[in-house]
This record gives structure tokens, sequence and C-alpha cells, in this order.
């Protein structure tokens, strides 16, 4: 049997880890083999990566070197991670993935969605998620949510048009593909967004299972 592929997408407080342990645990009582992993990172090399793809530093990065770094991340979490991981049948719930590129790199960087669909064809060949849920809310709310966290991340330092940009390509490419995304209202109580999580189960477990 194959696996299914899940992607978590949404902006910095927007609940994608207390959401996707909700999910997994729901598949797992569903009797379903559940991987969770999250980019950048999920392998030791690759989450080294992310290190340097988060960390603040005196050297501004260039946008391009951070496109590559994580596409480089991405490479060796799919050979290592996530294509074995679908090929033994698992569901891999992935914290972000390819959407959040174009979300940050192309919607928050301004770089040409076109570059990013290149490395997009040249590290994934033709891996695509089968689904991608999409936890959205105001931006306001989610920065402060993020400074609650603590020390903000060289992404979380970023301003609100920044941010709202990133909105923008995520719903964008929600609205473009709608049989892919699904956008769930990560402004609602936790328990509202697990409802609705709820009600995409069954959707879930016949992707898995068709």
């Amino acid at each position: 049997m194959a696996g299914l592929f899940v992607t978590l997408e949404g902006p910095e407080g927007a609940g994608k880890s207390t959401n996707r342990e909700y999910l997994a645990a729901r598949l797992r009582e569903a009797g379903c083999e559940v991987l969770m992993t999250r980019e950048p990172g999920g392998t030791p090399l690759a989450e080294r990566i992310r290190e340097l793809l988060l960390t603040p530093s005196d050297e501004a990065m260039a946008s391009d070197t951070e496109l590559l770094l994580v596409f480089a991340a991405r490479a060796q979490h799919l050979a290592t991670v996530i294509l074995p991981a679908l090929a033994r049948g698992c569901v891999v719930l992935c914290d972000r993935f390819t959407d959040a590129t174009y979300a940050y790199q192309g919607g928050g960087r301004g770089l040409p969605f076109e570059r990013i669909a290149q490395l997009e064809s040249f590290v994934q060949g033709d891996v695509r998620p089968d689904l991608t849920l999409v936890f959205d809310l105001p931006i306001e709310v989610g920065l402060k949510r993020a400074a609650a966290r603590g020390r903000l991340d060289r992404f979380e330092q970023e301003g609100s048009a920044f941010f709202g940009a990133v909105r923008a390509a995520y719903l964008r490419r929600a609205a473009e593909t709608p049989q892919r995304y699904r956008v769930v209202d990560a402004g609602q109580s936790l328990e509202q967004v697990q409802r609705a999580l709820d009600a995409l189960l069954p959707e879930l477990l016949e992707r898995h299972h068709g």
C-alpha cells in the first residue's frame, strides 16, 4: 500500500505543531502508521541546515542562498526520511514543505515563483503532497503568539508586510488548486480547530486506503 503525504502549512503561531500531534493521534487510533517530521529539517544534516536558516547572523543572507539551503535540506529529507516512509505505507505528517518556500521565499522575499518551480521539479521530481492543510490566521494574532514563545528566529523578526505577503501567497495557492488544499481557520479556539480536523479524518483515511 502506498503511503499518504500530508503537509501542514501556515505562519508563525498558527498551531501547526499542536494540531499535527492531534491529527497523528487520531490517525494512529484508526490503525495508520504515522511519521511526523518537519521542514527545514527532519534529518540530522537537514537540521543543521535549519539552524543556518533560522539563526540570526551578522552576515545578511542573500535570498538565493536562503532558497538553495531550503531545497538542499529538502533533498536530504526526501531521500532519507519521506520517500522511504511513503514506500512502506506510512502517513507522513510534515510541518511545512514546498508551499512554505512559495510563501516565504516567493511571497515574503519576492523571489520569482518560476525559479522555485524549477528547483521543485529538480529536487522532487513528481513528488507532491497528497493533501495540504493551510492553518490561516490574522498576521497580528500569529506574531503575538510567536512573540509569547520567547526569542524570535530570523524569520519571526520580519515585519507585518513580509507576513502579509506570506499569508497572501498561501491563500492564493490554496485557491488555485482547491483539490489539494484545505484551509483551516486557525484563529478559532483549539477545540474548534480540532473539530475541523476531525471532519477531515474520513477523507484522509479514504485517500490512504483508497
